[in-house]
């Protein structure tokens, strides 16, 4: 049932403007597969979903591209310019504010840089760590986060 369920999401998410949990339930339901939203939350977990802006300012659900073409330097600016409030930084963490929704697309985006000195990021709702190494690359990096979002 999981499989079949992975496999509609992944239809419905290619195939249509899905802004909200809710809005997957409904798609799923509409196609007789009824789920409760911790289900649909675990699966969105495990098919690591992203939202991406739409039109007019909203944001939907999103599959992350294996290839960088999502993420190439005029996207990614788009992503951060349209995304990105705020930054600051404590040792070798960079804090990311985002607006609401946001801040997995922005984690995405910088994970696909595969910038030497990024070790990773841990995205929530609207904030993001990015952690950093060596310590001294902190500037380093700030200087191109903040570059992307100007």
């Amino acid at each position: 049932m999981k499989a079949l369920r992975h496999a509609t999401i992944r239809e419905i998410v290619e195939n249509n403007v899905i802004e909200t949990q809710e809005d997957l339930a409904e798609a799923l339901s509409q196609r007789e597969i009824k789920v409760t939203q911790a289900t649909v939350s675990r699966d969105i977990k495990e098919l690591m979903l992203i939202k991406v802006p739409a039109d007019e300012g909203r944001y939907r659900y999103a599959f992350p591209v294996e290839n960088n073409i999502a993420f190439l330097q005029p996207r990614m600016e788009r992503i951060f310019q349209d995304s990105v409030v705020g930054m600051d930084y404590s040792g070798n963490i960079i804090v990311i504010k985002t607006l609401p929704g946001t801040a997995q697309a922005v984690a995405a985006a910088i994970d696909n840089t595969k910038w030497p000195d990024i070790i990773g990021t841990v995205a929530g709702d609207d904030n993001i760590l990015v952690v950093v190494k060596p310590i001294d690359a902190v500037s380093k990096v700030l200087v191109k986060l903040l570059a992307l979002s100007h």
